[in-house]
């Protein structure tokens, strides 16, 4: 009742004295416009061009994140883990992208550093051109690359883009060598992968022979493996065992 005290003579007023009401300054929103003008100098040019390669660059980061770093390997391993231990969504996609992530940025650190000293930082200051900068982040990153790429995978590419043979690792393109560490790497995820299920399927085995044996033919396995495979997972310390094969594996 005291709203309606308050709102009905309010309500009045407006409509008794509509004027008063539009004479109210209106309330300011801010506005956004984005076109195409004709730039005054080359310097604006040139501004414009950084711009819409930094927005490019911006778009692609996801890419260069998961294709050219340690990322690939460490989120498939923990993708197999999570499915030998059939526990369904835990832990949920959101922790184990989480913890590849901060393994990656471990895992890279030397190499981030390397291109934040030698390309980042000497761009910005403007002792070197933003060619000069590219090729400069791009060495680490292929050292990094080329450490973990079989040379078979590296041989495929080269013999399907019939382009000269090169003689020297310097020689061989980003183009050749991206695809060929992915394929690389997958494969190595795969490995440690397999390694991952044997434990956990011999657990399921055991279960599955001795539901059978005992007659229960009615009761998923499954169900009652899971506790013995955290169980086995708690007592091993699953965790960190995963953890330290990954990170051992890119030494």
């Amino acid at each position: 009742m005291n709203i309606i005290k308050v709102v009905f003579p309010a309500a009045a007023c407006l409509l008794m004295f509509p004027s008063v009401a539009l004479s109210a300054p209106p309330v300011p929103f801010p506005s956004i416009n984005i076109g195409m003008g004709v730039a005054g100098n080359p310097q604006e040019v040139a501004v414009s061009l950084q711009i819409l390669f930094a927005l490019t660059i911006l778009t692609l980061a996801p890419s260069i994140l998961i294709m050219m770093t340690s990322f690939t390997r460490i989120i498939v391993v923990l993708s197999f883990l999570r499915s030998a231990l059939a526990t369904q969504q835990m832990p949920p996609n959101q922790v184990l992208i989480g913890l590849a992530l901060f393994l990656t940025f471990f895992t890279m650190s030397p190499y981030i550093d390397q291109v934040n000293k030698n390309a980042l930082q000497p761009y910005f200051s403007g002792t070197i051109s933003q060619d000069a900068a590219m090729t400069e982040a791009m060495k680490p990153m292929r050292e990094f690359m080329f450490k973990q790429t079989r040379e078979n995978d590296i041989a495929l590419f080269v013999n399907i883009s019939e382009g000269p043979r090169p003689n020297s690792p310097e020689e061989v393109s980003s183009m050749v060598l991206i695809p060929a560490f992915v394929i690389s790497e997958l494969k190595t995820a795969f490995q440690i992968g397999f390694l991952i299920y044997i434990p956990f399927i011999v657990i399921d085995m055991v279960v599955a022979s001795t539901l059978m044996s005992m007659g229960m033919m009615m009761v998923p396995p499954v169900m009652i493996s899971l506790p013995f495979k955290i169980l086995l997972f708690i007592l091993v310390d699953g965790w960190h065992l995963i953890v330290r094969s990954l990170l051992v594996s890119f030494n």
